[in-house]
């Protein structure tokens, strides 16, 4: 959704009252780095399958006339690494439509969040407001209720069997607390989470990770974490990767997560010089496009980024190109009246299936996801940060305006975003229509195709599989552009039901 009004501020997210909490924000007085709090917060609520203060994510910053920065909150492995038949882990079976893909649960799956250590950081180091101001939109949102749309109603049937995995989870998730999950039109109210937020907004980060609520999660049958490993987390401050495509300035999510180091791969190994505007769509551009994808996907095996993302995105960073080489994420960008901007991307896997007694609260399950453990399930180095596909960025062009972008969608986070930086660095299309334009991802030798792209003009010798619509697999790209008179304009990704709201 995006709009042709003339705007000072504005939020760019996957929920309506997830970008109206930041919205209010920003009426009240508050920057682009409380509202995107605050925008969180309330997708804790709104948003619950995607959001969770028990998870982790990242913010790319670019404060008014400073340099853009990443505040990297992501999740880490625990400290000592247990024995998989000590914990509370287990598979279960989430059924797509087109196919049924095997996730693991339970408190062995938990890594260690990172969420709000990270908000109260940024916090500190960029805020405005003060964080009981900032909390307001989600406890109201919390303690009123929302209505379950159709989206995350969808959301939470694919996910069902973890929402009904525990009674604590039934609690919030199903009716009357029982088995059925919550449908489109039911009400989600997590009045315990409201509570949670009050106190923490007041006892500050050292309730969850050195207080009372950390001994709740130590004290969980089969968890994996302790009061050690939430006492040491630390938020981490980064330089971004920087990229250059068409004269525009990219600044990427940095190693150790692993999506900005692809997506740079890409747009280096697209020769962009000689794409005009009319080329888009054209079966050139989509070809090269196709090829890069594939030089991506090889070389992220070649590299072996996934086991080693530091290493493994130096060895990316010198490679160069030799023409023939569904997760629980969701973004929000915001632009304030002041010039400051963020890029927010957040996960909770597909949570662990269980609620952190007196939060309204599910922790994530990032230890049993397939993508964050490339070595095989409790392998993992201990004490460490995990890597993520996220990537929240900035780009900017070369007559100095600048756009917060980032996207949910897992594996299809680089192909999306790359295709989102081209048509708006080489293409020159404004947000709305570099957010709608067709997508297509590779992943091994199926190529996947919306509609709006010519299939036979790409000649992809592989699978190809041509979807019938837009769709969430390809991800949801939340995006907020602000020009050198100030205006702002955006686009909320409607694959991902996104909405914009500008002020």
């Amino acid at each position: 959704m995006t709009t042709e009004r003339e705007f000072k501020a504005g939020v760019a997210a996957g929920h309506a009252a997830t970008a109206e909490a930041a919205a209010s924000i920003l009426r009240e007085g508050g920057n682009a780095f409380d509202a995107a709090i605050a925008g969180f917060l309330a997708a804790c609520v709104a948003e619950p399958v995607l959001a969770s203060l028990g998870g982790g994510g990242f913010m790319a910053v670019k404060p008014a006339g400073e340099e853009t920065g990443v505040f990297d909150f992501f999740t880490e492995t625990p400290l000592k690494r247990p024995v998989r038949g000590d914990v509370d882990f287990r598979p279960i079976d989430v059924d797509f439509g087109t196919t049924i893909q095997e996730f693991h649960i339970g408190m062995g799956a938990v890594a260690t969040p990172g969420a709000v250590a990270g908000i109260f950081e940024i916090h500190r180091a960029l805020g405005r407001m003060p964080m009981t101001a900032i909390v307001e939109p989600a406890v109201e949102l919390a303690k009123s209720g929302i209505q379950v749309n159709a989206f995350q109603a969808y959301l939470l049937g694919i996910v069902g069997p973890i929402y009904t995995a525990s009674a604590s989870a039934r609690a919030f998730f199903c009716r009357d607390g029982g088995n059925q999950l919550l449908r489109d039109g039911d009400f989600y109210h997590p009045i315990p989470f409201a509570d949670f937020l009050e106190a923490l907004a007041v006892e500050g980060a050292g309730l969850f990770y050195l207080g009372e609520v950390a001994a709740r999660i130590a004290g969980m049958d089969g968890v994996t974490i302790g009061r050690d490993d939430l006492s040491r987390y630390k938020v981490a401050r980064r330089n971004p990767l920087q990229s250059r495509v068409n004269g525009h300035d990219v600044f990427l999510n940095p190693p150790p997560a692993i999506g900005g180091a692809l997506i740079d791969f890409m747009l280096r190994a697209l020769d962009t010089s000689d794409l005009a505007v009319e080329d888009a769509l054209g079966g050139r551009h989509m070809k090269a496009l196709a090829a890069a994808m594939d030089a991506c996907n090889r070389v992220r095996t070649e590299s072996r980024i996934d086991h080693d993302p530091l290493a493994g995105a130096a060895a990316i960073a010198r490679a160069r190109h030799h023409p023939p080489a569904f997760r629980g994420t969701t973004h929000i960008s915001v632009a304030d009246k002041d010039g400051n901007m963020a890029a927010l991307t957040v996960s909770n896997g597909e949570g662990c299936g269980h609620v952190v007694p007196g939060t309204g609260m599910m922790l994530n399950n990032m230890l049993g996801e397939d993508d964050l453990n490339a070595s095989g399930f409790f392998k993992w180095p201990e004490g460490v940060r995990l890597s993520s596909m996220m990537a929240p960025g900035i780009l900017v062009a070369p007559d100095g305006s600048s756009t917060a972008f980032g996207s949910g969608g897992s594996n299809r986070i680089r192909t999306a975003l790359t295709q989102v930086i081209l048509n708006l660095s080489v293409f020159g299309m404004n947000v709305g229509d570099a957010v709608d334009a067709p997508r297509m991802h590779l992943e091994g030798a199926r190529l996947s195709v919306e509609p709006g792209i010519d299939i036979d003009a790409i000649g992809w010798p592989g699978e190809v599989q041509a979807w019938p619509a837009r769709n969430m697999f390809f991800g949801g790209a939340h995006l907020i552009k602000r020009d050198q008179a100030g205006h702002v304009t955006g686009a909320g990704d409607q694959r991902r039901d996104g909405v914009f709201v500008g002020l």
